[in-house]
């Protein structure tokens, strides 16, 4: 018996989704913060905090991940940097945790190895809904340029906790500060863009056996 065989349909070409963006603004006694964040985006970036290392690096996120980004910041950068850096990280985590709303139909995990000359970098994570940060970065200088190293951590800590996912950071190598800062933030950012895609096989469904996240 012949059968006859049958074009396949493209396999999301029924499939539509809702708009995964978010703005949100945050101020304090300290800073004022609006992000406004689209994950389905095609890389542009606006970052204005009044920290310019903090700028390059938002801007890392947004051209490696895929995401529209818009960073307005100002704060007590007179004092130094600390809360305008890590109010930034909380916004953005809040507008992450936002735009994903019920989190049906994304990949859920991401991970990515970045080189960056001698420094090389590997990021994993799950927008599990728990947050938790496991952070193995060395870097070898207490700054680059003014921005001062030990705000990495900060910055991560705040996106971690306000976004709700569960993120690793593990240096393998690298000597230069700037060059182990910035594979971490590309690594971040490609991890990102694995993780919030749509899996066009379950985009309806909540990514968990449990049936929520």
């Amino acid at each position: 018996m012949q059968t006859q065989d049958r074009p396949l349909a493209a396999p999301n070409a029924s499939l539509t989704y809702p708009s995964r963006s978010a703005s949100v603004s945050r101020t304090t006694g300290e800073t004022d913060v609006r992000v406004s964040l689209t994950l389905d985006g095609t890389g542009q970036c606006n970052a204005k905090t009044g920290i310019p290392f903090l700028d390059h690096m938002l801007h890392q996120i947004a051209s490696h991940g895929l995401f529209d980004l818009e960073v307005q910041a100002t704060g007590d950068i007179e004092i130094d940097d600390h809360h305008t850096n890590e109010d930034v990280g909380i916004t953005l985590g809040m507008a992450l945790h936002q735009a994903l709303g019920d989190r049906k139909g994304i990949t859920r995990f991401g991970h990515f190895v970045a080189p960056l000359d001698e420094a090389l970098v590997q990021v994993a994570l799950d927008f599990s809904g728990r947050p938790h940060l496991s952070y193995g970065l060395e870097i070898p200088t207490q700054r680059v340029g003014t921005y001062d190293t030990q705000l990495v951590r900060e910055f991560f800590v705040a996106v971690v906790n306000h976004s709700q996912m569960t993120l690793h950071i593990r240096q393998l190598d690298g000597i230069n500060s700037h060059h182990i800062i910035e594979a971490t933030f590309k690594a971040f950012a490609r991890s990102m863009r694995m993780a919030t895609e749509v899996d066009p096989r379950r985009a309806h469904l909540i990514p968990s056996s449990k049936g929520v996240i």
